[in-house]
């Protein structure tokens, strides 16, 4: 127990001295009225920031007895209410009660005869509903930071230092991308009989989890371990503070960007980005300790099997149908590749999905949020299981990044898996590579920040302004004129969009006009009314979106240029601005509201 807490360690559990309030639905630190209590003044728990009451109150005492009247303490209860300021309740300051014997008097529990109110429901209560926003590990937490002493948890969280390759933003105001890898290092006892003997550790499990701009919904995308990728030149911090360049390597298993070579979490970070176009902002990291932790801590999870599994590999014994599991059984589910469809890899990850579904579902039930011992509990077993970057490389930092992805509505959350093709390099294809075509249209819907649910109205009118924009003559290539200016992040992006353009789209025609004068978030083609033929061609080769088109008033004269400003949504030539308003056919994705039996 911590600085905060009042009790020994071994008498006081911290999460047994916070009760639900039915009136406000929040959970408060219980007022301690033991018998040997004096009649000291005490204070109510306040939420930090929003300023503490002007002065200690202090309860009517008995001489002899040192205990408050029932109802007494009934109306210093109501007048703690109406006097209670309206945000959420989080953690108070230390305060002193001491009790006759001397010592620090334990939290008492509710007293059986106490009349009960009936709960209503509070506009507060719907802040506890963002659990099913992002990965179980980042819920809970974020649930530690509501409802115990997160500063606690500050100690058991390892961080690690990957430079730019993340971001030093807790949270972006754009959409936001979690890179979450799960190692198959074997720490902790019990875990002999998993991965590799002397192992750094791979990326074993890695999805990453995109959130949209306006936080409405989010896509996680796991990749195989088994992907044969460029593993880029990364820079890793050492202990003294000096930097190490490890080479880029290229046709390698992508699961090695981690661990192997002196490889840190950053070089994932960057090989993800190498893929896809998807900058990781943070990533997070567990190991197999973590999936035993924190499904014991939760209970367990609910898991569906299409029909009984018996793996003597994994000691996995499951029957048809529901069941729960935790600790070892758990990491044996997750872990086994012989008992779902053809024993690869790629099966094994739409048992993840389903179990990392059903596990948000669970964090998101009354029975986690209305139970504070258990999010103790989870948040200790979270916390001491995650190796987050230094950018959120503590307890509140966590607590508010969870807090924003958790926005996301559970339904709205779609897990889907790389697209693939066997290596055509292998006679017998053991690895898989990326779909030149399936990955790339994913990549750039997710580049462009475009929902793979229905999730909006204004989504759907964007998606027919689109439609709209391209609609008319389009000129020739050759006949488009176009001046390029840089206003993003990339480095002589003009100059290569230029040079895209003229040798692989034939608009010979466009010039580079370097940097722009100001930086911009979004791209823009200014265009005239006479140029509307050129600017739906430029459009349609760089998937520029309707919001993108900026018409002038007057037409324009001569040989004038349009005017493209690349902005800070633009991430190389030749990948598109604005990806298809559709995933690619027969891409197979969950939602994470849905309970699914593994096959």
């Amino acid at each position: 127990m911590d600085a905060h807490s009042r009790g020994r360690a071994d008498d006081i559990d911290p999460a047994d001295q916070w009760v639900l309030n039915p009136n406000t639905g929040n959970y408060e630190l219980r007022l301690d009225h033991s018998a040997g209590e004096s009649s000291s003044p005490s204070r109510t728990a306040t939420a930090e920031g929003t300023g503490r009451r002007g002065g200690s109150r202090t309860g009517s005492s008995r001489e002899g007895s040192g205990r408050r009247g029932s109802g007494s303490r009934e109306r210093e209860r109501e007048r703690e209410r109406e006097e209670a300021p309206d945000g959420p309740r989080q953690v108070p300051g230390q305060r002193s009660r001491r009790s006759s014997q001397g010592g620090r008097g334990a939290a008492e529990p509710p007293s059986a005869g106490r009349r009960k109110r009936k709960p209503q429901k509070s506009r507060k209560k719907k802040a506890l509903l963002w659990t099913g926003g992002v990965m179980a590990f980042v819920v809970v937490a974020g649930s530690a930071g509501a409802y115990a002493l997160y500063q606690k948890f500050n100690g058991n969280i390892d961080a690690i230092d990957v430079g730019d390759a993340g971001s030093r933003n807790v949270v972006t105001d754009g959409p936001m991308n979690i890179l979450i890898i799960g190692t198959d290092k074997r720490t902790g006892k019990g875990n002999e009989g998993y991965g590799d003997k002397g192992s750094e550790g791979h990326a074993d499990t890695t999805i990453l989890f995109h959130v949209s701009e306006d936080r409405t919904n989010a896509t996680a995308m796991s990749i195989p371990r088994d992907l044969k990728t460029e593993i880029p030149e990364c820079e890793t911090k050492n202990e003294d503070g000096t930097t190490t360049v490890v080479p880029g390597t290229p046709n390698e298993r992508f699961n090695t960007s981690l661990g192997q070579n002196g490889r840190d979490p950053g070089c994932t970070m960057r090989t993800v980005e190498n893929i896809t176009g998807l900058k990781p902002d943070h990533f997070m990291m567990v190991d197999f300790n973590a999936v035993k932790s924190l499904t014991s801590a939760v209970g367990g999870v609910k898991v569906c099997m299409a029909k009984p599994i018996d793996d003597p590999k994994s000691h996995l014994k499951l029957p048809q149908g529901e069941s729960k599991v935790q600790g070892e059984q758990a990491l044996a589910l997750l872990r086994t590749r012989d008992s779902f469809g053809n024993r690869s890899d790629l099966d094994r990850i739409k048992v993840q999905q389903q179990f990392l579904g059903s596990m948000i579902r669970e964090m998101k039930s009354s029975d986690t949020l209305t139970n504070p011992k258990k999010l103790y509990s989870l948040a200790d077993a979270a916390t001491k299981a995650l190796t987050v970057d230094t950018a959120i490389g503590d307890a509140k930092k966590l607590m508010t990044l969870a807090e924003e992805i958790g926005k996301v509505d559970t339904k709205n959350i779609s897990f889907l898996t790389m697209p693939v093709i066997d290596n055509p390099a292998e006679p017998k294809p053991i690895t898989v590579v990326v779909d030149p075509v399936k990955g790339e249209q994913l990549f750039a819907m997710m580049r462009s920040d475009t929902s793979l649910t229905e999730v909006k109205q204004k989504e759907k009118a964007a998606k027919g302004k689109q439609a709209a924009l391209l609609k008319g003559p389009k000129a020739e290539p050759a006949d488009v004129r176009v001046d390029v200016l840089n206003g993003g992040e990339i480095a002589g992006a003009a100059g290569s969009t230029v040079t895209w353009l003229q040798n692989e789209q034939g608009v010979l025609k466009s010039t580079n006009k370097a940097n722009a004068p100001e930086k911009i978030k979004k791209t823009t083609l200014e265009y005239a009314p006479n140029q509307a033929d050129q600017a739906r061609a430029l459009a349609e080769m760089m998937g520029l979106p309707a919001t993108a088109m900026k018409k002038g008033t007057a037409d324009a004269e001569g040989l004038e240029a349009m005017v493209l400003t690349l902005g800070a949504d633009f991430k190389g030539a030749g990948q598109l601005i604005t990806g298809p308003t559709k995933p690619p056919k027969d891409i197979e994705k969950a939602s994470a509201d849905k309970a699914v039996c593994a096959q």
